[in-house]
């Protein structure tokens, strides 16, 4: 199951229009990472959540969600994500988003509604760029 939702989730990505731009392509990216993550809660409990006691995923789908993370993490620096404090932020802006619509509005666009004002403010802060 880990290694089904991650392959989904690199599905995903490697579908998605990422723009050259800076702000559209970190709104393509938590965008894709955000509705995937909202559309099954136990999906994303097993994949982020780690709730399951001595849970280790095997070699071979950990080895996808690394790849998921490095190939998002080079869109990121060419966005202009500079250290480990800038992708620690953006981790918890977007998943903070999933994670807030899975509790709050399961099924609906709550949250979903936010991630451009989210990825705006992140933005501004990070890298500096105004609208």
């Amino acid at each position: 199951m880990f290694g089904d939702g991650n392959r989904e989730l690199a599905r995903r990505f490697a579908d998605a229009d990422i723009p050259a731009e800076a702000r559209g392509a970190l709104r393509a990216v938590a965008r894709t990472f955000v509705e995937f993550a909202a559309e099954d809660r136990a999906r994303y409990q097993l994949l982020y959540l780690h709730t399951i006691p001595r849970f280790q995923p095997s070699p071979e789908s950990d080895a996808i969600a690394a790849e998921i993370l490095a190939r998002v993490r080079a869109v990121l620096t060419r966005a202009g994500l500079r250290d480990t404090a800038d992708f620690d932020l953006w981790t918890a802006v977007v998943a903070g988003l999933a994670s807030q619509q899975l509790a709050n509005d399961p099924g609906g666009e709550r949250y979903l509604g936010l991630i451009d004002d989210a990825v705006d403010m992140f933005a501004d802060h990070i890298l500096g760029l105004r609208p």
